[in-house]
C-alpha cells in the first residue's frame, strides 16, 4: 500500500523534472531569449507537460536566476550579464572541484560507468557536429556527476551557475570550440570512474579554464 501510495508522487518529480529540463534547454539555447517575457501556456504547449510541472519549473528557474519576476510586467528571461561572467566562473571552480572530488569518492559502479557512456556521447557529438546534441549530452553528464557526489548543497548552489555558463557559451559558441569543452568533459569523467579525487580536481579545474579562456575571448 506504501508503495502504491508514493508511487504518483515519484511520478509527479519526474515530470517536473522533464519540465525543468525542458524549459532549462531552451533559455540555455537562446529559443526564450534574454528579455523576453515567459508565458507559461505557450510554454506548456511547447513542451507538452501539464500545467502543475510547467510551474513548479518556472518556480525553480526563478530561484536559480534564470527567469526574474517583475511587478507589473511578470516573468521575464534574465539576461545574460557579461560583466560578471567570470566572477561566475570562480564561484564555480570552488564547486565544480568539491563536486568532482566528492563524485570520485563516491560515486557508485553503475554512476562511473554512465559519466563515461555520456562522456562518449558528447564525443559523438562532435565528430557528429550536432550543437543540440552535445548540449543534451552537457546536461546529462552534469546530472549524474552531481547525483553521484551526493551533496545536495554544493550542487544546489552550482546549478545555477552551471545554466548560466551553457547560455552564455551557446550565444557565444562561434568563438568556442566544442572539441575542447567535450574533452575536458571526457578526463573528469574518466577520473570520476577511476575513482582519482585529485586527478578529478585537476579535470574540473582544466574544464573552467577552459571556459574561462571562451569567456576572456568574447569580453576581449
Amino acid at each position: 500500500m506504501q508503495a502504491a501510495a508514493e508511487a504518483p508522487e515519484a511520478d509527479k518529480r519526474r515530470v517536473a523534472d522533464q519540465a525543468y529540463d525542458a524549459i532549462e534547454a531552451l533559455i540555455a539555447t537562446l529559443a526564450l531569449k534574454p528579455g523576453s517575457p515567459v508565458v507559461e501556456a505557450e510554454l506548456i504547449e511547447r513542451i507538452g507537460l501539464g500545467r502543475t510541472p510547467t510551474r513548479e519549473a518556472l518556480m525553480r528557474l526563478v530561484a536559480n536566476g534564470l527567469i526574474v519576476q517583475l511587478p507589473r510586467r511578470g516573468l521575464l528571461v534574465s539576461d545574460i550579464l557579461l560583466a560578471e561572467h567570470l566572477d561566475l566562473l570562480e564561484a564555480r571552480r570552488a564547486l565544480e572541484r568539491l563536486i568532482a572530488t566528492t563524485s570520485a569518492r563516491r560515486a557508485t559502479p553503475p554512476q562511473r560507468q554512465a559519466l563515461l557512456e555520456a562522456a562518449d556521447t558528447m564525443m559523438a557529438t562532435v565528430v557528429a557536429n550536432d550543437l543540440a546534441a552535445y548540449m543534451q549530452a552537457d546536461q546529462a553528464l552534469d546530472r549524474i556527476n552531481h547525483a553521484a557526489c551526493r551533496n545536495p548543497f554544493a550542487v544546489s548552489a552550482v546549478v545555477p551557475l552551471v545554466i548560466q555558463c551553457r547560455r552564455f557559451w551557446y550565444a557565444y559558441q562561434h568563438q568556442g570550440d566544442i572539441g575542447e569543452g567535450a574533452r575536458c568533459h571526457q578526463v573528469l569523467a574518466q577520473a570520476i570512474a577511476d575513482g582519482q579525487p585529485e586527478a578529478a580536481g585537476q579535470a574540473a579545474d582544466a574544464l573552467i579554464d577552459y571556459l574561462r579562456r571562451f569567456a576572456q575571448q568574447v569580453i576581449d
